[in-house]
């Protein structure tokens, strides 16, 4: 295996759930009379709620902005969250790496009814060695202080990991919690925008991903002790 931890975001990345995430936050907006097309929400996917609002509906005020997001919660458990599915084979990408002697963690911004129907989904949680979500941190990303837990649960030096997501986001919060970011095309982002965020491999979704990591992966990282 090229590292010997690999981090995961959930939503967009192991989980098949951007459309539904974006048509949640539209919904919440229009409520307050803000109409914002899908293709302008889709940019934002994966980055911090309250930083999204704070640059698409610069006007609303916190308490305002904590409204919206919890709306958007609501609304996404009530109309999606029953219906949500896991991308294929995560359980034998996760196993394949366990075998290679890797250590696994989950780093999402979710928490809550999502994170317990996302794992439920997964059923990976006998091959996955830490978790770090929401209820942990109070920002997400691109703020590296997620996956910079995650990395602290998993013991192993950021050197020698990689963080794994579908947005510019995941990419920006693992180089800042001095990690590798690699990318896959399911959130909705274009391969050229993930490697001009610091992805060092970009595959369409993570089964394809690690034969992917391997061909592009320096040689002297490779042999890293």
């Amino acid at each position: 295996m090229p590292f010997a931890g690999y981090i995961f975001d959930v939503e967009g990345t192991l989980i098949d759930c951007v459309p539904q995430t974006i048509l949640s936050l539209q919904k919440s907006l229009a409520d307050l009379g803000l109409k914002i097309p899908y293709e302008t929400l889709q940019l934002y996917v994966g980055l911090d709620g309250d930083q999204t609002l704070q640059l698409l509906a610069p006007g609303l005020d916190s308490s305002t902005r904590k409204k919206v997001l919890a709306d958007r919660a609501s609304h996404y458990r009530a109309a999606y969250l029953g219906d949500i599915r896991a991308f294929r084979q995560v359980r034998d990408v996760f196993a394949a790496l366990k075998r290679g002697g890797a250590m696994i963690a989950l780093a999402t911004d979710c928490r809550g009814p999502e994170l317990r129907q996302y794992r439920a989904l997964l059923k990976v949680d006998d091959l996955v060695d830490a978790v770090a979500c929401g209820d942990d941190v109070e920002h997400g990303k691109p703020d590296p202080r997620l996956v910079g837990l995650a990395l602290r649960k998993l013991g192993i030096p950021g050197s020698k990991v990689v963080m794994i997501g579908d947005t510019p986001y995941d990419a920006e919060a693992a180089q800042g919690a001095s990690t590798a970011a690699a990318g896959v095309l399911t959130g909705g982002f274009a391969k050229e925008g993930l490697l001009q965020a610091g992805c060092i491999a970009v595959a369409q979704e993570v089964p394809d991903l690690i034969s992917c990591l391997e061909a592009h992966l320096p040689r002297s990282s490779e042999t890293a002790a």
